[in-house]
């Protein structure tokens, strides 16, 4: 009988023994949209694409964009490119480029000088000042991997001092102060149809970033971000790694000076100073490191303030308030980019780390048919790997 029987102890441990297994296994709850739900998500899709692709063509649209608005909006898809570009090097490894508009510009004249000089078409000189992008990308990055933090930074600085007052001095390859005329591709020779060729180049570049970051290498890269001698502990090839961050990072801007040339209908040496890295830097820690979305909507913004022409066109023109900057302060709408974004910078280190991709988290969840929830994407703290010292 005894050795049927069991302890009351052993008895507990039994009981214990087939409750936990169901506890710990039993699947949560996984939240679906109701159908109207799915309807309101769809709605704000269809509002998103009819902005992105219907108003620049002035399709059921109230305002009415001519071919200097269309400009400006050539102008944002191009700064998107060039913010995932910087945000490979400041998001996904922590090292910040201060001559980040040397390889814009060195695409951009590339580009210019491949079909003016040459007479190269438009689909192989945009190829050709990739890979220039790319060499001059590797060829800084082997010299100064050596170096971190800021003096990295100061070596970017340097090289985009060098290539302003040396390389775009060159008459030959960028025209001096007559710079270069380009014209646009066959078939994309209106504003409103090369608006939606560089579109096109956006959802390329998104889709090798979005890859990028799910291969070995990109997996790489983060772990550099947070720590480097951890990840080489592991056997990541820091330099090497950090040298394809480079690399990319030079392609893309590349792409992107090549897709600016084209957009406007002369381009001169003085479009590529160190103002225009500032611009770069600010936009993509603004718009959130390591945020897809908030680094395009961070471009974008910061693209269409070039010139004071947001204000101008969206704010002033209809709320009628340009006598109160430009009377009642003194200040030129050009110079207004120059005011807001330290204000944004500062305002995004402080009060909200995560930038604008922190701000528009539960609603881009809440699209993807996720639970919309407000506290989605917080960043309480800055991280102090996100740019490394």
């Amino acid at each position: 009988m005894s050795a049927v029987q069991a302890s009351p102890g052993k008895e507990a441990s039994a009981e214990s023994t087939l409750v936990l297994p169901g506890v710990v296994g039993e699947p949560e709850s996984r939240f679906r949209p109701t159908t109207a739900g799915w309807f309101a998500r769809g709605s704000a899709w269809a509002a998103l694409a009819w902005f992105v692709f219907a108003v620049p063509g002035n399709f059921l649209s109230p305002f009415d964009l001519h071919g200097e608005d269309i400009g400006h909006l050539i102008t944002a898809a191009v700064f998107v490119i060039i913010g995932l570009s910087l945000n490979i090097l400041i998001g996904y490894t922590g090292t910040i480029s201060l001559g980040h508009q040397a390889f814009v510009g060195i695409g951009a004249f590339m580009a210019a000088y491949m079909e003016v000089d040459l007479g190269i078409d438009f689909w192989f000189a945009v190829p050709i000042a990739a890979i220039v992008g790319g060499l001059q990308a590797a060829v800084l990055g082997a010299i100064s991997l050596r170096l971190t933090g800021l003096y990295f930074a100061l070596v970017t600085f340097a090289y985009g001092v060098f290539t302003e007052e040396s390389i775009f001095g060159i008459i030959g390859f960028t025209g001096g102060d007559a710079g270069k005329a380009v014209t646009r591709p066959m078939g994309f020779q209106s504003p409103m149809a090369y608006y939606y060729l560089c579109l096109a180049f956006v959802v390329v570049v998104l889709w090798l970033d979005w890859r990028l970051t799910r291969t070995k290498g990109g997996r790489a890269l983060q772990a550099l971000r947070e720590n480097p001698r951890v990840a080489s502990s592991y056997g990541i090839n820091v330099k090497a790694y950090t040298l394809l961050a480079f690399v990319t990072s030079g392609v893309f801007a590349a792409v992107a000076g090549a897709l600016f040339a084209h957009g406007k209908d002369l381009i001169v040496p003085q479009n590529f100073g160190f103002e225009l890295a500032l611009s770069f830097i600010l936009m993509t820690v603004v718009g959130g490191l390591r945020n897809r979305a908030g680094v395009v909507i961070g471009s974008v913004f910061f693209a269409l303030m070039e010139g004071g022409w947001l204000f101008k066109t969206w704010l002033f023109d209809t709320v009628g308030v340009d006598w109160l900057i430009e009377d009642g302060i003194g200040l030129p709408l050009s110079f207004v980019p120059h005011v807001l974004g330290p204000i944004l910078l500062i305002l995004t280190l402080t009060t909200h780390p995560g930038g604008l991709g922190q701000q528009i988290a539960p609603i881009k969840e809440w699209m993807l048919g996720r639970k919309f929830d407000i506290h989605t994407g917080k960043v309480r703290d800055v991280e102090v790997t996100d740019v490394r010292a």
